[in-house]
């Protein structure tokens, strides 16, 4: 697995993808022409994927998505280290955390 700030990235097998994944909507690239994974609220700051590849949209919202690479790529960030990735499928997960009544997503 690929932890990267608030963001988890599970490794897939192709077999164990959840049926009807690919028929999710597909995230548009950005600007840059990045993946972004998520924004954050308070920087503006981006984990972003920068290959090839697609981020097919959850309607869980602790789910962003799942994410096919194509190639091997980078998961990047402004403000922690680039990570190397390995084609292939991911679960895209961001982090919650718990308050008194809730379980929110974390602010970045």
């Amino acid at each position: 697995m690929y932890r990267q700030g608030d963001i988890l990235l599970l490794p897939v097998d192709d077999t164990a993808v959840p049926a009807g994944v690919t028929g999710l909507p597909a995230k548009p690239r950005d600007g840059r022409g990045r993946i972004v994974l998520a924004l954050g609220e308070v920087t503006g700051h981006a984990h972003a994927v920068v290959g090839a590849g697609t981020l097919f949209l959850d309607p869980e919202p602790t789910t962003i998505g799942h994410l096919k690479l194509d190639a091997p790529t980078r998961l990047v960030h402004e403000e922690h280290a680039a990570i190397s990735l390995p084609k292939g499928w991911y679960k895209v997960v961001r982090q919650r955390e718990y308050v008194p009544g809730a379980v929110r997503i974390v602010a970045d």
